[in-house]
């Protein structure tokens, strides 16, 4: 233990605990990154919200690793770039949103087996992975959040601030794997859930479970507009 507060003191890193405490409940508060994993866990199981709560992590790395080498810091200061990643990003959203608006209801039936054989429409693993990590990347306000959060825990004098950046970066994402990855189980098991009860009120449910993913959905397109109307911190 003291080997590693001699490393953090080294390294500029200060309140690793309170650092660590943060992350954890900034991550559980919900947005549309854990709102993209539950509704891909319930409508298509586990699996594919352990894949889209991947993408997420995998996105939130891009923007660790830009904000530690500065480029994070320049879009913000750039009014094109910071509107340019802003448009794209509520476009993203905004297709995302539709795609989920338009999804079919499922055509197989939902079974609560350990094989988690569910309905996965037309989506694979991999799609669902890649939307959730440009989801993710293309959202210019998670950038700026890694800019104004992590440096708070690092000295201002410390000799290897970007290091240190990383690091930090390193220990938010661990933390937000174990948690979006949950978010993807307990969509997965609301799914099961759903799919096993068999008194008219959860069959009733069941046969509406794609209205989950059409409200996600409609959650994204909110967001999408939100995040068009978003204005640079910067001016």
């Amino acid at each position: 233990m003291g080997e590693l507060n001699t490393l953090l003191t080294s390294l500029g890193i200060e309140h690793l605990g309170l650092f660590v405490a943060a992350g954890i409940l900034l991550n559980l508060t919900p947005g549309p990154d854990v709102l993209y994993i539950l509704a891909q866990g319930a409508k298509r199981g586990a699996r594919a919200g352990s894949a889209a709560a991947l993408g997420i992590v995998a996105g939130c790395c891009v923007h660790i690793t830009a904000a530690a080498l500065g480029v994070s810091a320049l879009i913000a200061a750039s009014s094109a770039a910071f509107t340019g990643l802003k448009w794209l990003g509520a476009a993203y959203l905004a297709y995302v949103g539709w795609g989920m608006l338009r999804a079919k209801k499922a055509t197989t039936s939902i079974a609560a087996s350990q094989d988690d054989t569910r309905d996965t429409g037309q989506f694979d693993l991999k799609t669902i992975f890649i939307n959730g990590f440009w989801t993710n990347v293309l959202n210019p306000k998670v950038a700026l959040f890694f800019l104004a959060f992590v440096p708070q825990f690092i000295a201002h004098d410390a000799p290897h601030q970007t290091l240190a950046f990383l690091l930090l970066g390193l220990v938010f994402n661990l933390n937000s794997l174990w948690i979006n990855l949950g978010y993807g189980w307990l969509g997965a098991s609301m799914g099961v859930a759903f799919a096993g009860a068999q008194s008219p009120r959860w069959v009733w449910v069941r046969r509406r479970l794609h209205w989950l993913e059409r409200a996600a959905g409609t959650l994204f397109l909110a967001f999408g507009l939100k995040l068009a109307l978003m204005d640079n911190p910067a001016n």
